[in-house]
């Protein structure tokens, strides 16, 4: 049996799988976000390894033969965010996560130097590590003078379970710190970031052994052989490894808290220019690129807590046939943005609201307007040389018909459903696991979902939302200009 640890934004989800990635059980255990000012978001990490606590003892309750044949265990996290611990491996303070934006004046700064974009393939984002580390050296210095070690969130799970100190290189590939054509550290980007290699931990490829799971906790969760705890993978590149995304031609587009066109690249051929993200793979030798939109079904959610409506009940409000663009446009940057304009100030709109409008209308809109910050994502894609035929559909804004259409018509592409069944990161983390312990190489194990169907583009409205995207794309401007 193999276990594969999702550590997300809102919850922890523990996969346990057959050696052929098959699901056996699973636990889910959710924990909550502080945000103590505009623009911060925080966690504790002690909240991690509560959940995880929790879904290990759940597992136990409820398939304890399958749990007590566990042979490797892999883990999957929201990447980008700093946990900061002392000389006892304590931490100092509440991990900054992936979606805080108070570093971006310090992004701003470490991207303006010589060479930091060709080394690390990308813009330094407000939301990556190395600004943060730069922001609490100016404004908590006695916790950074403390900081003797700095982890990202899932390698502090990894901790936990191991007492290893380990760090995996897809995740990495997001710090600012790593140089991705080389896989390692770069003491250029580190010198660039005022910190030391001394502070990170030794990095490993996803599939290769990065400690074993503590004695204790074998005991506690009744297990009685070695388990092999591998490096795992930062949340996209394990939910590529769950989809079969692992070369190129091969792509998804999610619909999750925050929104993501990911496709695999055989090199690493960044361009940073383009504000999309290039980052290594968990699997070696392989990258992938992805651009992002920070608030996709975060956007349908803020306008189900306004409405008083659960979202699928104000999808179900919009019908079964895909209607026409709305007039109404609406920018989903309520929390800022990132592919293809990187602007952790802008805030969202609505644009064209008519008296004569309706909650469909509004739900219609920001549907629209996430597919429409999506699709710029896909055109800066495109501009890197990324060849996009078709997508997979993963994430929960993907159970939406609705949404899948106006996909399909917006991207003018083929838009594949998969069959009901796991695919995602928490798989994607199992399959590394089963690579570290069996030997067996990723294309073997890591196969793309069957399809349950394909939603083609709605040739009579192609047109009509190609049209209303040219005019989404020229509002952006105007408002910043007032915000």
């Amino acid at each position: 049996m193999y276990l594969g640890l999702d550590l997300g934004t809102s919850g922890l989800r523990a996969l346990l799988t057959n050696d052929q990635g098959q699901s056996v059980a699973s636990a889910d255990h959710a924990y909550s976000t502080a945000h103590p000012h505009a623009g911060w978001s925080e966690q504790d990490p002690q909240l991690w390894i509560a959940a995880c606590k929790k879904v290990l003892n759940d597992l136990r309750d409820t398939a304890p033969e399958a749990l007590a044949q566990l042979k490797g265990i892999g883990i999957s996290g929201h990447m980008h965010g700093a946990v900061l611990l002392d000389k006892a491996l304590k931490p100092l303070r509440p991990c900054i996560l992936w979606n805080d934006t108070r570093s971006h004046a310090e992004a701003a700064q470490l991207d303006a130097h010589e060479n930091v974009r060709t080394l690390s393939g990308n813009i330094v984002f407000p939301g990556f590590t190395a600004p943060k580390l730069v922001w609490v050296k100016a404004n908590e210095p006695d916790i950074f003078e403390k900081t003797a070690h700095i982890l990202l969130p899932k390698d502090f799970l990894r901790l936990y379970l191991t007492g290893e100190l380990r760090a995996e290189i897809s995740d990495a590939a997001g710090t600012s710190w790593l140089d991705q054509s080389t896989r390692r550290w770069s003491n250029a980007l580190l010198k660039v970031g005022q910190i030391s290699e001394n502070q990170l931990p030794e990095l490993v490829e996803g599939s290769a052994p990065a400690g074993s799971l503590r004695d204790n906790l074998c005991a506690d969760w009744g297990i009685g052989q070695e388990v092999m705890v591998v490096g795992g993978g930062a949340d996209n590149a394990a939910a590529a490894c769950g989809a079969g995304v692992l070369q190129e031609g091969q792509g998804f587009v999610s619909l999750g808290t925050s929104g993501v066109i990911l496709v695999g690249r055989n090199a690493f051929a960044p361009q940073p220019e383009t504000a999309v993200h290039t980052f290594c793979h968990a699997v070696p030798d392989r990258w992938y690129q992805m651009g992002v939109t920070l608030a996709a079904t975060d956007s349908l959610n803020w306008l189900s807590k306004i409405a008083g409506m659960p979202p699928s009940k104000l999808t179900r409000e919009l019908g079964a046939q895909l209607k026409p663009p709305s007039t109404i446009q609406f920018l989903p940057y309520l929390s800022g943005e990132r592919t293809p304009i990187n602007d952790s100030h802008i805030r969202g709109s609505f644009v064209g609201l008519d008296i004569a409008h309706d909650r469909a209308d509004m739900t219609h809109a920001v549907l629209q307007g996430v597919t429409f910050a999506l699709r710029q994502c896909l055109e800066a894609l495109r501009a890197t040389g990324a060849t996009i035929d078709d997508l997979l559909a993963i994430g929960g804004g993907a159970q939406s018909g609705y949404w899948l259409q106006m996909l399909a018509t917006a991207f003018n592409l083929p838009i594949n459903v998969p069959e009901k069944g796991e695919f995602g990161a928490a798989l994607g983390a199992a399959r590394l696991a089963i690579c570290g312990v069996t030997g067996r190489e990723p294309e073997m194990v890591m196969a793309p979902p069957d399809i349950a169907e394909t939603v083609l583009p709605d040739p009579q409205l192609s047109a009509a939302y190609n049209s209303a995207y040219e005019k989404f794309i020229k509002i952006y401007p105007a408002v910043r200009a007032v915000q």
